[in-house]
């Protein structure tokens, strides 16, 4: 369990971190946090952070949460960036078999009640998942949803005694592209065919040139968060955080 006074002092230094860059915040993560894990879903941008994270550590235990409802070039790009960039702690979790079989012996949760598909694949899996860590990375960023506006570098994990650590937070729209470009890191197949943000096969879909990016996920749905980073330990619909669907 991460004590609280190492809790106060990540939390206190967002100000600074704010003017630094995303390889120093994961540096920083990497020298204070004992049990530090990377969360990545392998998408359209995951290889920037994995990338970031591979000039600290390669070591850095890499959790990936296999839904079984991925998109085959998903798996194949994990495979990809792991050779690529040297990673040698990825670790492939999949959902509980028995309470699948309980709750979702079709498939088909998501057609009806895709927060409650999500939480069976995604939410808990993680959960489990991160019990003995004391922080995790994740690669979100303000500029994406209405909920992650004001996200801070450090933050207190919601109703767990963990660290999440957002190093691209501050990271406007378009940088991850940028760096992508710059670095010549190898890009999610499906974004040449118009995928721009990539989740679970049956609840994404191609984006329309000048459409948000996270358009494509949940599409029809009131939904932009896949739950495993929520808002007061619970789903808030993005109209209710003053945002849009």
């Amino acid at each position: 369990m991460l004590p609280e006074t190492l809790k106060g002092k990540l939390l206190g230094l967002n100000d600074d971190m704010e003017t630094r860059s995303a390889l120093a915040v994961i540096e920083t993560a990497r020298a204070e946090i004992p049990g530090l894990a990377m969360v990545s879903s392998f998408g359209a941008e995951s290889v920037v952070l994995l990338h970031l994270m591979a000039q600290v550590d390669r070591s850095i235990p890499v959790l990936f949460i296999d839904t079984e409802m991925l998109f085959p070039e998903t798996v194949d790009y994990q495979q990809t960036l792991a050779e690529t960039l040297g990673l040698t702690d990825i670790r492939r979790i999949l959902p509980d078999a028995a309470e699948i079989a309980a709750q979702d012996p079709s498939g088909e949760l998501h057609r009806t009640d895709p927060d409650a598909c999500c939480d069976l694949r995604k939410t808990r899996t993680l959960e489990r998942a991160l019990a003995d860590f004391d922080g995790w990375i994740t690669g979100r960023k303000r500029h994406q949803t209405a909920n992650r506006a004001t996200l801070p570098i450090f933050e207190e994990e919601e109703g767990a005694p963990r660290i999440k650590v957002n190093p691209l937070a501050n990271w406007e729209r378009g940088a991850a592209g940028r760096y992508i470009l710059k670095h010549n890191l190898p890009r999610h197949p499906l974004v040449a065919q118009g995928f721009a943000s990539i989740g679970c096969a049956p609840c994404t879909s191609k984006v329309a040139e000048g459409e948000d990016p996270r358009a494509g996920r949940w599409r029809g749905f009131e939904k932009q968060e896949c739950g495993i980073h929520i808002v007061n330990g619970r789903f808030v619909p993005m109209r209710a955080q003053g945002g849009t669907k």
